[in-house]
């Protein structure tokens, strides 16, 4: 698997992706208004960084991960907010590369600790995330949407 960061040119592709994954997520999603917001991730490395993810010279899907501060992590973080990859990609064994790829590029950007949200009921992918190492916090995640 290939990795490279995303760049303005591949938003036709992200954004096909980024349907699909919201499809799948069961999570409200529109276009017009994750664009914006993509672009601003993509032009801002500040913010968070997308990988393009590719094997066999085919673009398979993407990460999104984006960048936090805690003491609780002595400083950096990293969120994997998204991780996609093509259903004709799926059960291949990418999904442990692409973490592995993911979990790279947060420590070569600092990141002391990296974070995901995954779907109880999705047990491929928490069996996939668990392998890589990742833990159940002790912690509930509370979100409140700001205007």
């Amino acid at each position: 698997m290939k990795y490279r960061a995303a760049a303005t040119s591949d938003l036709p592709d992200l954004l096909h992706w980024m349907a699909d994954f919201n499809r799948i997520e069961g999570i409200p999603w529109r276009a017009e208004t994750a664009r914006p917001a993509l672009e601003n991730l993509l032009t801002k490395p500040e913010v968070g960084t997308v990988g393009r993810l590719e094997h066999d010279g085919n673009g398979v899907g993407y990460f999104v991960l984006s960048w936090g501060y805690d003491l609780e992590w002595d400083g950096r973080d990293a969120f994997l907010t998204e991780l996609y990859l093509t259903e004709v990609s799926r059960g291949q064994g990418l999904g442990k590369r692409a973490i592995a790829v993911a979990q790279r590029v947060a420590e070569e950007n600092g990141a002391r600790a990296m974070h995901l949200l995954v779907r109880p009921e999705n047990a491929s992918a928490r069996s996939i995330y668990e392998g890589a190492g990742f833990k159940v916090s002790p912690r509930l995640f509370l979100t409140k949407r700001l205007p």
